[in-house]
């Protein structure tokens, strides 16, 4: 008998509403077989069907609004004004894919026609475009039960590469997965998508099962470091190993050079730790350590601001429990002061912790950097006291991050040590913030959200914005291919449909 998930309420600690079963072997199979039935018919869709079906989900949604945000309320307790923002990102990124499928500038067409008089040697006719590599299994988060989960951005790019996806439901939200599920399998089916193009699975067995399924041609999946490698090792173990695109853990380093100390400190810490904090520490984005120049003075201040912060429950009892552990071994460290004690808040019985904040000088911080600059998921963050003179070596030993951010003065811009601070975080980093903070992701075509290891297993494409959808291609190139014979976008009448570079023949 295959254990079910139970929905259990942060805020409270107990169990609510009805279990939703655990998907049996058998189950996941048939769900396989009917997602790879789906390949060819999906992928043939014309561009403008594939972009309705997108645009078919996203108003579907909108549609179960206020049932979709108190289930996931119910199950998250990240408040109906977070989920509300959370829903609506949801919907304007399949909105953008929608656009971007239309477009078709995504298949990346090229044409080199045949020259016989080509040097060295004669030149074929070759045209070539991106193709959908197949069923996609989408493994989601904890923290972003809309976004990152079911009608997330890892499914609403399969889907525009187009991809039948298979989403294997995260444990804490089951409830809301399986009513978003329903939802989008609706939307899908009743915009003329073919059967099986999407499903959702549940259980842990289920999701070894789904990443060695050989119906499946890729994965995506954010979440934990451990739980990305241990699904990575699957997808690269099989006999036919897939690519495994995932989004693990960051640190997010932000740095304050001495002008914008001395220009804004106080605000600036105080715009930290509302980073730091916001959605209790939950966003894979969070600033996890901060680098401010020796001497700052904004102890006081950062210490104050951590301690107004409101306690908030964390997603369940193991990140609760993570968080704990985590920040004592933080707290523990040689040289390490705690400016706000990190805690447990059991008002109401649920998951509620408090932030902390911890501070350690240079010396300290390069004897300990590998322990200080282990991922803490929650409201917790350690700052830095650093000379101009020490930041190269300390930046040079950050890990992969999805971003870094700089807060500088408007008379820094134009010298080396800033430019300097830039290189080096680009170094490591999928995005760099000026001025900003990295919590908040725009949903843009521009948008990049990876970054070197452990930010994600493949630091050359995004989980978020337009260019998501090119994990889910892979290039085909026809050769000396009849007109009758090619895909109608590669055919010469189709000149002007989408975008494609085109290299004639020599003297035409």
């Amino acid at each position: 008998m295959t254990d079910a998930l139970r929905s259990i309420d942060p805020r409270t600690g107990r169990e609510s509403g009805e279990p939703v079963p655990a998907t049996t072997p058998a189950e996941l199979a048939a769900i396989a077989d009917r997602a790879r039935a789906a390949t060819a018919p999906f992928a043939a869709l014309p561009l403008r069907a594939r972009a309705a079906c997108l645009r078919a989900v996203a108003e579907a949604l909108g549609a179960a609004a206020d049932q979709v945000i108190a289930t996931a309320d119910a199950e998250t307790a990240l408040g109906t004004t977070r989920l509300t923002g959370e829903l609506a990102r949801t919907r304007v990124q399949l909105e953008l894919f929608a656009d971007a499928v239309e477009t078709g500038a995504f298949l990346e067409i090229i044409i080199d026609k045949a020259d016989p008089a080509a040097k060295p040697t004669p030149r074929p006719d070759l045209r070539r475009m991106l193709v959908p590599v197949g069923p996609v299994a989408v493994y989601a988060a904890s923290n972003f039960p809309l976004a990152f989960s079911v009608p997330g951005g890892d499914t609403a790019s399969a889907l525009a590469a187009g991809c039948p996806v298979i989403v294997k439901a995260h444990e804490a939200h089951p409830r809301t997965s399986e009513l978003c599920g329903r939802i989008v399998a609706d939307a899908l089916a009743d915009a003329g998508a073919p059967d099986g193009v999407f499903a959702v699975v549940h259980g842990f067995e289920a999701g070894k099962d789904l990443i060695t399924h050989p119906a499946v041609k890729a994965a995506g999946f954010t979440g934990s470091l451990n739980g990305g490698r241990a699904l990575h090792a699957l997808a690269a173990a099989r006999p036919e190993p897939i690519p495994f695109f995932g989004e693990l853990g960051s640190i997010n380093p932000v740095v304050a050079t001495p002008g914008a100390v001395a220009e804004r400190g106080p605000a600036l810490a105080e715009a930290f730790i509302a980073s730091a904090t916001l959605g209790s520490g939950q966003f894979c984005t969070k600033p996890g350590v901060l680098f401010l120049p020796a001497g700052h003075g904004l102890a006081d201040t950062l210490a104050a601001a951590a301690a107004k912060a409101e306690p908030h429950p964390l997603l369940h009892q193991r990140i609760r429990d993570a968080y704990l552990d985590g920040a004592a071994a933080l707290a523990a460290l040689p040289g390490v002061t705690t400016l706000a004690e990190p805690g447990g808040d059991d008002t109401g019985g649920g998951f509620g912790v408090r932030p902390g904040l911890f501070q350690v000088d240079a010396a300290n911080f390069l004897a300990n950097a590998e322990a200080l600059l282990t991922e803490c998921f929650g409201p917790v963050s350690v700052v830095v006291d650093a000379g101009p003179g020490e930041l190269a070596g300390i930046l040079d030993l950050l890990p992969g991050s999805l971003t870094g951010t700089v807060h500088l003065a408007d008379a820094e811009t134009s010298g080396t040590f800033v430019q300097g601070l830039l290189t080096a975080l680009a170094a490591k980093v999928g995005r760099v913030v000026v001025n900003g903070w990295p919590t908040g992701v725009a949903v843009t075509a521009a948008m990049q959200h990876g970054g070197p290891w452990p930010a994600a297993t493949s630091s050359q494409y995004t989980s978020v914005g337009e260019t998501a959808l090119r994990r889910f291609l892979r290039p085909v190139a026809y050769q000396d291919t009849p007109a009758e014979l090619l895909p109608e976008l590669l055919r010469d009448e189709a000149e002007g449909v989408v975008p494609r570079r085109v290299s004639e023949a020599f003297g035409t």
